[in-house]
C-alpha cells in the first residue's frame, strides 16, 4: 500500500480542507472531480467573473458614484493657479470656483509632498491613500529585502508623520 502524500479538495465550499491520497488514487480523483458540478449556467459565469477580479468589486466606468451631490466635472478638477476662474464653461453654468488656496506650507511639509509626489492643496484622506500606496510599493518584503527600497520606505514614513501632524491638513 502506498503512502497517502497527495492532498485533494474535499468540496468546492471546503477548498482548504483536505483529502490524502496516494499517487494513483489522488489522479483519479482529480480526474473525476468537477468544481462546477451541481451549478447552473448563470453560477458558472458568476464564478467565473468573481475568479477575473480576484473577488475584488468592481464597477462599470463611469458609473461609480462620487461623494459630492453635483455631477459637475469640473468641480474635481484641481486648478490652484485659477485658470478656469474666468472660463466660458463657468460663467454659462452662473459658477464662479472659488479662488486658489494660497500655500502657506513650511519647507518641511513642502518637501513631504513632494516625497509623497503630492501637489498642494490636499486633503489629509488623500495624502493618506498615497502614503498608502507608496508604502505598499516600497516595502521591503515587496522589494526582496532591498535597502534602497527600506531607506525610501523611510523617508515616506516620515513625510506622512509631517504632513498628518500639520494643522493644514488637520482632520
Amino acid at each position: 500500500m502506498a503512502a497517502a502524500e497527495f492532498r485533494a479538495p474535499k468540496s468546492r465550499t471546503q477548498l482548504h480542507q483536505y483529502r490524502w491520497f496516494c499517487l494513483e488514487h489522488v489522479r483519479e480523483y482529480n480526474a473525476k472531480w468537477d468544481f462546477y458540478a451541481g451549478m447552473n449556467e448563470t453560477e458558472i459565469e458568476a464564478q467565473i467573473r468573481a475568479d477575473q477580479t480576484w473577488r475584488r468589486p468592481t464597477w462599470k466606468v463611469g458609473a461609480r458614484t462620487d461623494r459630492r451631490a453635483t455631477n459637475d466635472p469640473l468641480e474635481d478638477l484641481l486648478d490652484p493657479y485659477d485658470i478656469l476662474a474666468d472660463s466660458e464653461v463657468l460663467q454659462a453654468k452662473g459658477k464662479r470656483r472659488a479662488p486658489a488656496q494660497p500655500n502657506n506650507l513650511t519647507p518641511a511639509e513642502q518637501q513631504a509632498l513632494s516625497i509623497l509626489d503630492l501637489t498642494w492643496p490636499q486633503t489629509l484622506d488623500s495624502v493618506k491613500v498615497r502614503y498608502k500606496q507608496l508604502a505598499k510599493r516600497h516595502h521591503p518584503d515587496a522589494n526582496g529585502g532591498s535597502k534602497e527600497a527600506e531607506e525610501r520606505l523611510k523617508l515616506i514614513n516620515r513625510a506622512y508623520t509631517t504632513l498628518r501632524q500639520s494643522p493644514h491638513f488637520a482632520a
